[in-house]
């Protein structure tokens, strides 16, 4: 089985006798959290490598370390050595299945590299592997700023379209929504544009109550 990054995804590859085959990772009985790991050290690793920072030693090191560390996890959890293929030097390696000891210690150690990574900039933003207080204050802020924002603008859009034509006003509410609708799925789980998902979430909906009582 080998481990590799592909278009910003953590692929698993392996040959079925007949020919080569590749698995998502969260297709897999992996142990808890290992999968969605995975994919954001892809992610990070996608990165690096786009902003042309993995001749940096720090980051390309931490992307190197991070990496061979789930190595060892997946191994481990699939009981079978893994191929490493390194996303910055592109060399491979083979990582076999490590005793509990091992493992204990590769765990504290991949903590500890994933703090490193978030302190990279322009990477930092994708490695949100550690848990980290909320920022209820200044996310909160940016939510009711957002709503304020969103609810303004599509009431005026509302407003004068209804002008026009009722049903035209319908139509572009409709437009608004399923437009932004995939963005603010998407930013719902990222620990900076959820918070501003939230508040475009509340503001649409605060427009459709104020439309309504203006309406009726």
């Amino acid at each position: 089985m080998e481990l590799r990054v592909q278009e910003g995804r953590a692929v698993l590859a392996g040959h079925d006798g007949a020919e080569e085959r590749e698995v998502d990772p969260r297709s897999l009985p992996l142990g808890a959290g290992l999968a969605d790991a995975l994919h954001e050290w892809a992610k990070v690793a996608e990165a690096v490598l786009r902003a042309d920072s993995a001749s940096e030693a720090p980051a390309g090191e931490l992307v190197t370390r991070r990496g061979r560390q789930l190595a060892v996890r997946l191994a481990a959890d699939m009981g079978t050595s893994v191929e490493f293929t390194d996303p910055v030097t592109g060399e491979s390696q083979r990582v076999e299945a490590p005793s509990p000891e091992e493992e204990a210690r590769g765990r504290h150690a991949a903590t500890s590299t994933a703090t490193g990574l978030s302190a990279v900039p322009g990477v930092g933003q994708h490695a949100s592997v550690v848990d980290e207080p909320t920022p209820w204050g200044t996310g909160l802020t940016v939510t009711v700023f957002t709503a304020a924002v969103v609810a303004v603008t599509v009431v005026s859009l509302s407003l004068g379209l209804n002008e026009t034509s009722g049903w035209l006003a319908v139509l572009a509410n409709a437009l608004v929504v399923g437009g932004i609708s995939p963005s603010v799925w998407l930013g719902r789980k990222v620990p900076v544009w959820r918070w501003v998902s939230y508040g475009v979430v509340v503001g649409v909906v605060a427009a459709w109550v104020a439309l309504l009582a203006a309406l009726l």
